[in-house]
């Protein structure tokens, strides 16, 4: 939580249709103060019901389950006209990390392996529900990997998505998908911070994006940024903070 917030608990509903792994998230989440499990769901219809009665602060969502999948409920969740913001963190094996693409454009804050040692699991519960993005590593290397296989040509002209930004802010989309946050992109630039902060304000507006793991991937689909050298962590240190 960012400091100065209202002192509360993270509420988190924990979406997975294996009862098991429910009770683990259950017993590693319920050993933090500033987080609490308000509900479960056994299948992604009812994630979404539970979601809009209980109002959690972030679901935890496995990517595949009965009668609704990951993607679809976290769609339906996120686009759902509720009284506060529901967040979705994603869960998914490195094995299905091709539904990576599709649940972030239906509005993901953030995907982890199931694998995700307990500390960073928090970590990210954390980020996300103060507002930041996080994603694995090795699914973001993976996804990076396939879109270097249908990149448009670096040589060739900007793409058109990227049109209503400037030429500093595509300068410091171009820092953000390299992994920098905002004070490292600050110090690059010779600006302050609160400079980059309204830079980033400006792009994410512009491009329709929620967050800065959508404008990485927007940064690599359009050519702006290219797999290869200095790979684009979207990692926890650089979102904790907002």
């Amino acid at each position: 939580m960012t400091e100065g917030a209202v002192a509360r608990p993270v509420r988190i509903l924990l979406a997975d249709d294996q009862p098991l792994l429910r009770t683990g998230f259950r017993m590693v989440l319920g050993a933090e103060d500033d987080l609490d499990v308000v509900g479960e769901a056994g299948d992604g219809v009812e994630a979404v019901e539970l979601s809009r009665r209980l109002l959690p602060d972030v679901v935890l969502m496995d990517i595949r389950m009965p009668r609704l999948d990951g993607v679809a409920a976290t769609r339906a969740i996120v686009s759902a006209r509720l009284p506060v913001r529901v967040l979705v963190l994603v869960l998914t094996t490195f094995e299905q990390d091709e539904h990576v693409v599709g649940a972030l454009r239906a509005g993901a804050s953030g995907f982890l392996t199931k694998d995700v040692p307990a500390e960073d699991l928090v970590a990210a519960i954390r980020a996300v529900a103060a507002g930041g993005a996080v994603m694995s590593p090795r699914i973001l290397r993976r996804l990076l990997d396939r879109f270097a296989q249908v990149l448009p040509d670096p040589a060739a002209a900007p793409a058109r998505a990227l049109e209503p930004l400037t030429d500093r802010e595509r300068e410091v989309l171009t820092h953000m998908a390299r992994g920098l946050s905002n004070a490292e992109i600050a110090r690059l630039l010779s600006v302050s911070e609160t400079t980059v902060k309204t830079h980033v304000g400006h792009v994410l507006t512009k491009l329709r994006l929620r967050d800065r793991v959508q404008a990485v991937v927007l940064a690599y689909e359009t050519g702006l940024v290219r797999p290869g050298g200095q790979v684009a962590w979207v990692a926890y240190r650089d979102q904790r903070r907002g």
